[in-house]
């Protein structure tokens, strides 16, 4: 018997032979697997696509690849691939992985031991589910005996670019990458259906032709996606070879004039720009010219002009957005603009990865999905943010009353200066002047009431769309269930009803036992059972969040108390920040850090409008300062201090200069835009706090943050009105 030690001498001879004969490096298994092996692969174009295995295995122009991931653009014919495999591990077979699902024919020829070899091939002119490896891209097994040494040559044919990412791997790996694949899609298709079915249901209410492109567009979005990963060919028309060829000139023209007929009904680009509007009808006729071009003439022409034209319609959109935001000052043109922004950063990220800029991994492959789940997002939102500029025309007769106000104050202030300046003259009037002043001081106070109620009022108002749409979701949880439940409850009377009939029946108790099982088998009565639970805990689940939500307003408002009271500040505090939870738009996150006993004598109410004003002008300055980004932070700290309890709101929002800080408690001033705010939030919030015998402390650095800090007493002061 061969010693194990001369059987190992062996086999290294033996490689090193045939890496002597081989003009490239040999692909080592222990060192290659799950690593894409293009630089140890040699390239030869057969323009003519005629050469045969025994013709390419005898050729001597072979040249090798200088990249992971050979990308060779768009060529004519075929192109072969020669590369040499080492086993130098226990296991004998492998998978042969090239990651690019637009490959249309691939044949794989690997050498035997007796100078013949062996063949395997994945075409698209065949129906999907006859591969061997049912994965959206082209894969082979493989099979090396351990210690040898096997030639393949490869030979792939493609109308589209040719980037060819070949990978060495095992079984298990290449399904765990394929499943972290698949999951970033599902992820992915699940964002563009919950987009998909929200703008239907806003296109159904508003019937605005926006959203019906948007929709189209959402639509075509996905079509494109599943067709570049293959996904289509897979699962939707994997019999139709033929429709997977020109599929990729149909859904990237649809995807194409979708955003066009979006934009232009968006930005209204008919009236802000109208030779833009007429270029973009020559792009869209471009697109159709070159899909039919694909289906009757040169795919790989129509392929290549496809791609160069995307790069010009992407300027000339984001274009368009940077002037009708610039020119026009249409708000929602600049979230429409970072959108396509975003998307082109993405599709240049995509291309650097083809040419081997960037990495070749999981990442670079998804960046698309991404990119384009964002925009659709981005997309959305700019369609919704209309519907608040019909909301800021209505606000426009409040600025209007506002305004009303002021000039009334300004008459009563030059009013005032005028009485004092005739009083020493008027000495003999001085009675009948200080009644007349004294009436002028009760209107204003009367006023100054009615102004302060007001504002708590358009603060609750402020309030009110935020939570019709917290206790909308779980009402929806006990409205789309109840009919469901009556249909179910019917159906179970109805089969007692039955059952009942079965049992007045003559016959015996098995004939009756058995009619009864059947009757249930047909009625599906397991099902309806578990069913019935299931909606009875979706009415639970939506009753119990909406009685959390009515005790939170409650808890703010506390209409039900009058005078001073021990109260709970975490509870005003909670229940504030459940009125606010919808402004938070999940970018804001909220820390808390409260101490166990936070009670105190006070007027609740009163110091919940404090909040709210606090935690509301967080919100605001956050949002000024982070705009849509998710880096936001509010905290909030409640602790004990000798017999005073101490309430702190944090902020990282935009910050207030020293000008700023001095007029601060100042009525009617405030740096919000008119109808954000009417400046006498602050300003209420100091009074409460000073009738409670407390003081507001302020520490504030512009472009740093901001943070409130009320300091109360645990007894109340005597009670007065008036607060």
């Amino acid at each position: 018997m061969i010693k194990k030690k001369h059987l190992l001498l062996f086999i290294l001879v033996f490689t090193i032979l045939k890496v002597s004969a081989s003009p490239h490096p040999t692909i080592y298994t222990s060192s290659s697997l799950n690593q894409y092996i293009g630089k140890q692969i040699e390239i030869l174009i057969d323009e003519a696509d005629t050469l045969t295995y025994w013709g390419a295995r005898n050729a001597t122009h072979f040249k090798p690849s200088n990249e992971p991931v050979p990308n060779l653009g768009t060529q004519k014919g075929a192109i072969w691939f020669h590369f040499t495999i080492a086993n130098d591990q226990p296991k004998d077979r492998f998978i042969l992985n090239i990651e690019n699902a637009f490959l249309e024919n691939v044949v794989l020829f690997q050498e035997t031991q007796d100078g013949n070899y062996q063949i395997d091939s994945v075409s698209k002119t065949q129906p999907f589910w006859s591969r061997q490896i049912a994965i959206s891209n082209p894969a082979f097994f493989i099979n090396i005996p351990n210690g040898s040494v096997s030639h393949f040559y490869l030979k792939a044919t493609t109308p589209t670019q040719f980037i060819v990412p070949i990978k060495l791997d095992s079984d298990e790996s290449t399904m765990v990458y394929e499943l972290r694949k698949n999951t970033l899609r599902g992820v992915y298709y699940g964002i563009l259906l919950g987009i998909l079915f929200y703008n239907l249901f806003i296109f159904y209410s508003t019937k605005d032709k926006s959203y019906l492109y948007f929709i189209f567009y959402i639509i075509s979005v996905g079509l494109v996606q599943l067709n570049i990963t293959g996904l289509g060919y897979k699962y939707l028309w994997f019999n139709s070879p033929f429709f997977e060829s020109i599929s990729l000139y149909i859904f990237p023209t649809l995807t194409a004039i979708s955003s066009i007929g979006f934009t232009r009904h968006f930005l209204f680009i008919k009236d802000y720009v109208p030779r833009l509007n007429k270029l973009l009808s020559v792009v869209n006729l471009l697109y159709i010219i070159l899909t039919l071009n694909a289906f009757f003439g040169n795919k790989t022409i129509s392929y290549n002009f496809l791609n160069i034209l995307g790069l010009p319609l992407a300027i000339m959109l984001i274009w368009a957005g940077v002037y009708i935001w610039v020119k026009h000052k249409y708000r929602p043109a600049f979230v429409f603009l970072i959108a396509w922004v975003l998307f082109l950063l993405s599709v240049i990220i995509f291309v650097l990865k083809d040419v081997g800029v960037l990495p070749y991994n999981l990442l670079t492959i998804s960046i698309l999905q991404l990119g384009s789940a964002s925009t659709i997002i981005l997309l959305s939102i700019a369609v919704a943010d209309k519907i608040n500029l019909y909301k800021m025309q209505k606000e426009s007769f409040q600025q209007q009353s506002i305004a009303a106000a002021e000039e009334k104050e300004r008459l009563v202030r030059e009013q005032n200066v005028i009485l004092e300046s005739n009083v020493l003259a008027r000495t003999k009037e001085l009675q009948e002047s200080n009644t007349a002043l004294e009436k002028t001081l009760k209107d204003l106070r009367e006023a100054e009431t009615h102004l302060v109620e007001s504002e708590k009022m358009a603060s609750l108002g402020q309030l009110t769309a935020g939570i019709a749409h917290e206790i909308n979701n779980p009402i929806n949880f006990v409205t789309s269930n109840v009919n469901p439940l009556k249909r179910d409850i019917n159906t179970i009377k109805d089969i007692l009803a039955k059952v009942e009939a079965i049992g007045l029946q003559e016959g015996s108790s098995e004939e009756k036992l058995a009619k009864i099982k059947q009757l249930k088998e047909e009625e599906d009565y397991d099902y309806i059972l578990s069913e019935i639970d299931f909606l009875i805990k979706g009415i639970n689940e939506g009753a119990v969040r909406t009685s959390e939500i009515v005790k939170g307003l409650r808890l703010f408002s506390r209409l039900d108390e009058e005078g001073v009271k021990p109260a709970n500040i975490n509870e005003g505090l909670d229940a504030t920040l459940t009125l606010v939870n919808n402004q938070l738009n999940g970018t804001i996150t909220v820390e808390k850090n409260y101490t166990s006993d936070a009670v105190i004598e006070c007027y609740p109410g009163k110091l919940n409008q404090v909040f709210l004003n606090t935690i509301t002008n967080a919100i605001h300055a956050i949002h000024e300062r982070w705009k849509e980004a998710p880096n936001g932070i509010i905290t909030i700290t409640t602790k004990k201090s000798n017999d005073h309890l101490i309430v702190s709101i944090k902020d990282n929002g935009i910050g207030m200069t020293d000008e700023v800080q001095k007029r601060l408690f100042e009525p009617f001033f405030t740096t919000k835009q008119v109808g954000l705010g009417t400046g006498l939030g602050l300003s209420i919030s100091w009074k409460t706090i000073m009738k409670h015998e407390g003081k507001i402390d302020i520490n504030s650095t512009f472009g740093v943050g901001t943070e409130f800090i009320f300091t109360l007493p645990v007894k109340a002061p005597p009670p007065e009105t008036n607060i």
